[in-house]
């Protein structure tokens, strides 16, 4: 039998390293399968929802509900029990995910030749709170769109939460990955490893310690963590800690939830270590702005992030939202006024996020079409 001790010497430290490497053995398989399924649907709509649930999304919450329409409609609406109150008080990031999704399903219809007419928050809007009111109408119009070649990267796509390699971004992919942000009115900038870059990984760094040592915004995570396979197979959402030591730490009652929302634990040292590793090994940095003057905006800043990590995709290059900095409860205050004095220029940042080099990863759980029609 492996003891307590002798686990601690075999693992050498690396549950929760173990855990930001979804490539590894003893992830959830059945977590993962709408990514193989997308596209298997007879209906239009169907098939291009399963893309969009594919969709990048904050903690991967995958907040999205859908009601079918007629025979060429639907309406999207945001399930309310899956929003982040404490660090996403006015749920501007779960809009950008919406913004994201609507993408994906947009581009997925055009591979088919079908233009979707979208009007957004067609019953008004709440700038403090989402509500029950709609995100979105859409209608599927056939032989009005042609391919996008982004659609190619969907399936590929990631949001690798990984230590970048030891390598520089070439100034022409950041100039590519900026040129296909461009869109829905959106400001999309690029930076390589410059003086400006080196300010971005001190403040994201920065950003993230103030997070996790915010018990509130620390314990958001903390409830939203599965840890081992078995979880991630019963609920494939949330923040996914998987791999044969997280399996190990679980089975000796080792990696916790209470252990990973305790400062003084090791698990959360782990973390908070391994985190600083991905923050530092950042080589490029972009951002996504505009007014935020409606919600249109937070769901444009979503829909343009997204084409930014195909793009980024298509070049090989691994990109992870990083944007604790922006998020706008008040332990976050003063960070938040840094950023915008750094990279934000009169406009709201909605998005930041690191660029660099890194091993190809697993993709992560998803839910799957059926949970989110209703």
């Amino acid at each position: 039998m492996l003891d307590r001790r002798r686990a601690l010497r075999l693992i050498g430290g690396g549950f929760v390293v173990a855990a930001a490497a979804p490539g590894c053995s003893g992830a959830s398989e059945s977590a993962r399968e709408p990514w193989l399924q997308a596209g298997q649907y007879d209906d239009i709509r169907k098939r291009a929802l399963s893309y969009a649930l594919l969709a990048p999304n904050p903690h991967n919450r995958q907040p999205w509900l859908v009601k079918l329409d007629g025979t060429d409609s639907l309406t999207l609406y945001v399930d309310l029990e899956r929003r982040l109150p404490v660090t996403d008080p006015f749920d501007r990031q779960i809009t950008i995910g919406c913004g994201a999704f609507l993408e994906l399903m947009s581009i997925a219809a055009a591979q088919e030749g079908y233009g979707v007419e979208v009007v957004a928050f067609p019953d008004g809007e709440d700038m403090r709170r989402l509500d029950r009111r709609a995100v979105a109408r859409v209608r599927f119009v056939s032989g009005i769109a042609t391919r996008d070649p982004l659609f190619e990267q969907i399936l590929a796509r990631r949001s690798n939460k990984t230590i970048y390699q030891d390598r520089d971004v070439p100034d022409v992919a950041l100039v590519a990955l900026a040129e296909a942000g461009r869109v829905q009115g959106v400001i999309s900038s690029t930076i390589g490893n410059t003086t400006l870059a080196a300010g971005l990984r001190d403040l994201t760094w920065r950003g993230h310690v103030k997070e996790i040592m915010t018990p509130t915004a620390n314990q958001e995570s903390v409830d939203l963590m599965r840890i081992g396979a078995t979880e991630v197979t019963a609920n494939p959402d949330g923040i996914p800690l998987e791999g044969a030591m997280i399996e190990v730490g679980r089975r000796l009652g080792m990696v916790t939830r209470e252990a990973l929302a305790d400062p003084t634990s090791r698990a959360f040292q782990q973390g908070l270590d391994l985190y600083k590793k991905m923050a530092m090994s950042a080589r490029a940095f972009g951002w996504i702005s505009n007014s935020n003057k409606n919600r249109t905006d937070q769901l444009n800043a979503g829909r343009a992030y997204v084409r930014v990590n195909l793009q980024a995709t298509a070049l090989n290059l691994a990109i992870h939202p990083w944007s604790q900095a922006l998020q706008e409860y008040s332990e976050m205050g003063e960070i938040y006024d840094e950023a915008h004095r750094l990279i934000g220029q009169g406009e709201r940042v909605q998005m930041l996020y690191r660029i660099g080099y890194a091993k190809t990863i697993k993709p992560a759980p998803r839910r799957g079409l059926q949970a989110h029609l209703v």
